[in-house]
């Protein structure tokens, strides 16, 4: 591999970055692989037109979670890296799904191998350090270098335990999508600052207010403390099912609250609360000086190869009412451009199932499943045959993320015997789908190991759940789709804000949204046929011009309610103003 190379550069930065700010680099250090040739850069020493590092088509830079160093380029002014390595991203996906001691971190890499390294309590104070900003002290100042060197040497090592496993074609690719997401982390969301600093100051009174609004047509908190048993109450008067915990026990995990919420809407409310209070701090929120959410996007950290960042930082957490905090900035626009059904697509493409194919192509795959299966005539449609739409919706969603037909049943609020029905129909309506899928199942098992067209991979034991394995092959390619979409928008030179699963967030000049929509929708498009063997996805817009506000529809009601509060709270302060 080093022979493709005229340069193979190892390159570790520190800087400071307060939450929601861009990195500002504290020092550099860099060291090419052949020559030996070190380079140790301080502060000021930074502040020049180009890298002291070759960074052309025949360079290779090389760095552990790279978006971090390019961020730095861009904070520099300094141009990006043709060809990125990431040895995080490639320790990553040798050990997916595999238990990892210390971690994925550069001294869990290291420990993997054998390999000699500092002390994790070292690092972390030399990292602290680094975040603290300066000024420093001549020996703070060698000592960062140090430490800096000593991560670039320990590069040096770990590159050459990976040299001769890579996959350096695929490599690069990922390393690609770390250049993007050094310029979407740089770029952050811009957030209504005035309207967070409101909910903010008053934040524990709306909180209290709220679950005096919400529980008052549940009975189950006790103050500001969810009560499990008065919940189990509810539940039974109102005749609810919900799943167990072995210990017998509700399941009251996010995941099962949600899937419930939807066959049962009146759990809705009392679903966001508990994410509300459990999950959402607006002091955690990371947002900078310039007004705009930033955090790291956690690239490759799901197993699928998903992003996965904070849920408490950013604002596309659990929290979807949290969401209308985001809004364009005068004279700009942004515009959430998601794939439609996109699951259903990648499954349809990679089974080849023609009747899949067929549902998908007519923009409505529900209600053309319910069709197939003659639950609804022909001629039925979303409006005329909503109820049975929603189960066959339902059924879908539920093969989809691996659901049995216990949770199908509460999800539809209907018997096991339905949900079984449904389940049967579709193995009928899509027998290549289902026949492909048992056979990568099958695969998994025999060869230890899932990977998607692109290659993130992962390791496969005995005990691996099947309906997770099931689902792998849509989460895996999906995440592939959009890192894709991603490197050829930004690329582009689209300003993506940021990527949600199985869309982007971008943003432009008013005069030019409409440009940047059809380049990212082009962008989205060919993602899609590079995955899926040229079978296209469609997409879809929503646009937001300032000075709207971006709505996600799942949140609205809990907004509403929420700037209700608040108005009746700034309303009493003011009164009690006037009064005084």
């Amino acid at each position: 591999m080093r022979s493709t190379y005229r340069e193979v550069w190892f390159v570790d930065f520190e800087f400071s970055a307060p939450d929601g700010e861009r990195p500002r680099p504290v020092c550099l250090v860099a060291k090419e692989l052949r020559s030996g040739r070190l380079v140790r850069l301080f502060e000021e020493e930074l502040h020049r037109p180009a890298p002291p590092y070759a960074v052309g088509p025949d360079a290779l830079f090389v760095a552990y979670y790279a978006s971090a160093e390019l961020g730095c380029h861009l904070a520099l002014g300094w141009p990006m890296p043709v060809n990125v390595l990431d040895l995080y991203i490639e320790f990553r996906n040798l050990t997916n799904g595999t238990a990892t001691p210390m971690g994925s971190s550069l001294l869990g890499a290291l420990a993997y191998f054998g390999l000699d390294s500092i002390g994790a309590s070292e690092k972390s104070g030399m990292r602290e350090l680094a975040m603290r900003g300066g000024p420093y002290t001549p020996v703070e100042a060698d000592d960062l270098l140090d430490y800096c060197q000593g991560d670039v040497d320990a590069l040096a090592r770990l590159w050459a335990s990976f040299e001769a496993h890579l996959d350096l074609p695929r490599a690069l690719l990922r390393g690609r999508y770390m250049v993007a997401a050094a310029r979407m982390e740089w770029n952050g969301i811009p957030v209504d600052v005035e309207q967070l600093e409101r909910l903010r100051s008053s934040w524990d009174e709306i909180r209290a207010r709220l679950i005096e609004a919400i529980d008052g047509d549940f009975g189950v908190f006790e103050g500001s403390t969810f009560k499990q048993d008065r919940f189990e109450r509810y539940l039974s008067n109102q005749n609810i099912p919900w799943p167990r915990l072995p210990t017998g026990r509700l399941a009251l995990d996010d995941r099962t609250f949600r899937d419930i919420a939807r066959a049962y809407p009146q759990l809705a409310p009392i679903r966001e609360l508990r994410v509300s209070l459990a999950q959402l701090r607006l002091s955690d929120l990371a947002v900078g000086s310039d007004g705009r959410n930033r955090c790291l996007l956690s690239a490759f950290r799901s197993k699928t190869g998903r992003n996965q960042p904070s849920n408490s930082r950013a604002l596309f957490g659990p929290s979807a009412w949290v969401r209308s905090l985001i809004a364009p900035e005068p004279g700009r626009g942004l515009a959430y451009i998601d794939w439609s059904q996109q699951e259903f697509g990648i499954a349809a493409a990679l089974s080849n199932d023609s009747a899949m194919l067929k549902a998908y192509a007519s923009g409505d795959p529900y209600l053309a499943f319910g069709q197939q299966a003659g639950a609804i005539p022909p001629d039925g449609t979303k409006a005329s045959h909503a109820a049975q739409r929603e189960q066959f919706k339902a059924c879908v969603l539920a093969v989809q993320y691996g659901m049995g037909k216990e949770s199908l049943a509460q999800r539809i609020g209907q018997s096991p015997a339905r949900a079984r029905q449904l389940l049967q129909l579709h193995r009928e309506a899509y027998p290549a789908f289902w026949k492909w899928s048992e056979a990568a199942v099958d695969r998994a098992y025999l060869t230890g190991s899932l990977e998607t067209v692109f290659g993130w991979r992962i390791r496969v034991g005995d005990r691996a759940n099947p309906r997770s394995l099931a689902n792998y092959p849509m989460q895996a390619n999906g995440a592939e789709m959009l890192r894709l979409a991603c490197i050829a928008a930004t690329e582009q030179g689209v300003d993506v804000c940021v990527p949600v699963h199985d869309a982007l967030l971008i943003e432009a000049p008013l005069e030019e949204l409409g440009q940047a929509v059809w380049t990212t929708q082009r962008a989205m498009r060919d993602a899609s046929t590079a995955v899926l063997d040229g079978f296209e996805l469609r997409s879809d817009v929503a646009t937001v011009r300032h000075p709207g506000r971006y709505v996600d529809e799942r949140g609205v009601a809990m907004w509403d309610m929420v700037m209700g509060i608040l108005g009746d709270i700034e309303a009493g302060e003011t009164t009690q103003w006037l009064e005084g």
